[in-house]
This record gives C-alpha cells, structure tokens and sequence, in this order.
C-alpha cells in the first residue's frame, strides 16, 4: 500500500516505512543510539531527498530516545545530572546547527554534503570502535576479567580544567565544562546529520570515563530534548519536516525500543560496543557505494532542496 509523502514530494510503501521505524527502534534501544545514523541512510536508500530524511529522521529519534530513556532510567542506567549538561549545551549547538543548514542549501550542494559528512564521520568512529571492542575482547578472554577502557584514578589533563563537579553516577569527578561542549558539539553534528548519539555514546565511554551502560542511558535522556528541539527548528526555518513520513516511522519505533533494551541486557559492553562498529561500517559502505557507483539515469529533472 503506498501513501504520499507532500514534502519528500514522492510515495513510498507504509508497511516498508513501518518496518524500517520498529527496527530502527530496536536498535536505538539496544544500543542507546538515536537511530538517526540508520535511519537517515534508509530514507536515503529509498529515495528520499537528503534534507528532508535528516529533519524527519530527527523528529523519529524523539520517540525511540523517549520510549529508550524511560527504560534505562528504570533500570538505573541515567545520570540526570550529566545528562542536564549535556542538555543545555545541546540546546544551543542545535540552534547553531539549523542555521548552518540553511545556509548549506543556499550553496545548492546540502545533499552531497551531507553524504560526505556521514562517510567520513561513520567511517572513522565505526573503525576505532571496531578495533578497541575487538582488543576488549581478546583481553577478556585472555585474562577471564573484564577489559576496562579506562582504569580508576586515572588522571588526564581534563582534570585540571576548573569549575569540576562530581557526578556520583557515573562515577566521575571532571569540570562541568566538558559535558557542555560535548553537547554544544553533538547539537550542531545532529542538526546537520541527524545523528548524535553515535557520537555522543563513544565519547562518554572512552573520553569521558563513564561505565558503558550509564552513557547509554544517559545519551538516550539527552537526545529526547534536543532532538524535539531541533525538528521544531528544521520545521520552522528550513521547511524539511516531512510530518506523513515521520508519524509512520514513529509507530513503529516506539514498541521496537522496548524490544531492544530487553535485548542489550543480555550482551556484554564489549559485544555492544563491536556489534554498533559493524552496523556503523556497513552503512558506511552503502553510502561510499552510493557515491562512487554510476547512477541508472545519467540526467534527471526534480526541485532543487
């Protein structure tokens, strides 16, 4: 059965888009991800505009992150302290970010940008995710304990850095200027791509310290708040919300996030960790396809965006 789409300007079938939001939504749960590194490359895949699968795959990872949160805060898992930090700065990036696409589409070249944008980010983040989960590993099963990215009392030189507090959850003791401009980062990187959390989950874990299943949870807590504010932007200023499509990718990603965190209890961190590296870089690999393959129509007519 196939529905209309006003703003992507094309039709596409509604149990495909139903499908592709409860597995999006399993994932987010499963890995404390958005869900927007997969689900824009999806809208991407299946013929929706750049721009219009970023805005619309933002306003889909509101309902996963919401539905993913609420779980992980059940379980323990969020740091509301962190998480308020990372909130106000993600707020502000994501207001610098929509006015930075806006400003892409007036160069009339957003979706190649966009493109290269998740290639080179993926890329890099699912290849040295890959490599540390893989040495987590062998070190388990060498040494039959735990692999730790980081251990305890270990000083870096984000420890001299001022205004510190201490965030009994997660366990840490650092400024709270990092978890600021962490936010400020990811807000601007979600605006542009879509994406934030597979960012925003490996940061946590290997750059700030904190244990794998509390920055899962943490990030989900996060992203509810700046991915809602981020779509009301897109919407208003940039005109890329395509509200049919993202209505028919939330009903199915709000049961498959309760799907997914039933599932990451089961898995070690170091087996969630390299599971993502691999989804990252087999996107990654369709998207550098897309790229560098020639295209069936050599030429083609359509509105520019």
């Amino acid at each position: 059965m196939l529905i209309y789409l006003p703003i992507a300007e094309m039709s596409v079938n509604v149990f495909l888009l139903l499908g592709m939001g409860a597995a999006i939504g399993c994932i987010s749960g499963l890995f404390g991800v958005g869900g927007g590194f997969l689900m824009t490359p999806f809208l991407i895949f299946i013929g929706v505009p750049p721009s219009v699968a970023v805005a619309t795959g933002i306003n889909q990872i509101v309902a996963s992150s919401f539905s993913g949160a609420i779980a992980q805060f059940r379980r323990g898992n969020v740091d509301i302290k962190m998480g308020v930090l990372l909130l106000a700065g993600g707020i502000a990036g994501s207001f610098i970010g929509v006015q930075m696409v806006g400003f892409l589409k007036t160069l009339g070249q957003i979706d190649l940008i966009i493109k290269l944008c998740y290639v080179l980010t993926l890329g890099l983040i699912g290849s040295l995710m890959f490599v540390e989960s893989t040495r987590s590993i062998f070190k388990r099963r060498r040494s039959g304990a735990a692999a730790l990215v980081r251990g305890p009392g270990r000083h870096t030189w984000m420890h001299g850095l001022p205004f510190k507090t201490r965030f009994r959850k997660s366990r840490l003791y650092i400024s709270a200027l990092l978890p600021i401009i962490l936010g400020f980062i990811v807000g601007i990187i979600i605006a542009i791509m879509g994406i934030s959390s597979i960012i925003m989950v490996p940061i946590m874990i290997y750059f700030l310290g904190m244990p794998t299943q509390v920055a899962i949870g943490t990030s989900l807590f996060q992203i509810m708040f700046v991915s809602a504010n981020t779509t009301i932007l897109q919407a208003t200023v940039n005109q890329t919300v395509d509200i049919v499509l993202a209505l028919l990718l939330l009903c199915g990603s709000t049961l498959g996030a309760q799907v997914g965190i039933r599932l990451g209890g089961k898995l070690r961190s170091e087996q969630l960790r390299i599971l993502l590296a691999i989804l990252v870089l087999i996107v990654t690999f369709n998207l550098v396809n897309g790229l560098v393959s020639t295209p069936l129509e050599l030429f083609s007519i359509g509105a520019g965006r």
